[in-house]
């Protein structure tokens, strides 16, 4: 973060050009593999680690919003985001964390500073490729980490529930969301791929095994997927079946 963005941060005090108490929290989740990650800022010189997050310009679009700032914490465009849900309960509201992390960047904000007070924050979640993104920390962390599901650090506020209900939000739509112009797997798999890469992937956003027919035969059933001509290699050896998502579904 520049010296110039830490100073504009801390004199805009009253968050001139932007949306008061309104806020968004993203949950970015990485497909590495066999593994699902998150996406964390940590906080150099405190022990506080938390969501990437933004906020909303008086002259712009929510969902306008949402884009940006993903596309500043990931250097990615153009990819499944969802807005989950909306998090404003009284009990969310702390000051102590933000002016613990401003005064660890030198600042000094006053009890009315913006930063400082109530918000409600709306939750989306986006699911990306892990390989293909490009981690940049927002102007009060000082780095962005890649951590996986199963060994999460401690977070500040309420970002471990927004973590909770995102992913449940995620593993509940996987059927309804598969197909069409907003899939959330199109992005994760190659343009034809087997069977067993779709439930790998499946697999891994559940977090546990499923039986091989039962999965064939419900996502078939979902009328989303269409299956190419049979691929053989290694002369008698036949490769599975490769398929692709319906166009225009």
């Amino acid at each position: 973060m520049s010296e110039h963005k830490e100073n504009q941060l801390h004199q805009n005090s009253r968050g001139i050009g932007y949306l008061p108490g309104l806020a968004m929290d993203f949950v970015i989740f990485g497909f590495d593999q066999d593994q699902l990650k998150i996406l964390l800022l940590e906080y150099r010189n405190t022990t506080l680690c938390a969501l990437p997050g933004g906020f909303i310009r008086e002259s712009e679009n929510l969902n306008d919003a949402a884009r940006r700032v993903l596309h500043e914490r990931t250097g990615l465009a153009d990819i499944y985001l969802d807005q989950f849900y909306t998090f404003g309960d009284l009990a969310r509201y702390d000051k102590v964390p933000l002016r613990t992390i401003m005064q660890a960047k030198g600042m000094n904000p006053a009890d009315d500073h913006w930063l400082l007070r109530r918000f409600v924050s709306v939750g989306y979640y986006a699911l990306i490729d892990f390989s293909k993104a490009a981690p940049v920390p927002d102007t009060l962390s000082d780095t962005c980490v890649w951590y996986t599901l199963e060994n999460l650090p401690q977070l500040m506020l309420d970002h471990q529930a927004i973590i909770q209900k995102a992913l449940d939000t995620l593993r509940a739509d996987l059927d309804r969301k598969l197909g069409g112009n907003d899939s959330w797997a199109a992005p994760l798999l190659p343009e034809s791929f087997t069977m067993r890469e779709l439930q790998k992937l499946y697999e891994t956003i559940l977090g546990q095994k499923l039986r091989r027919s039962g999965f064939q035969r419900k996502v078939l059933g979902l009328g989303i997927l269409e299956r190419l001509e049979k691929q053989y290699s290694g002369g008698a050896h036949k490769a599975p079946y490769l398929y692709q998502f319906v166009k225009g579904n």
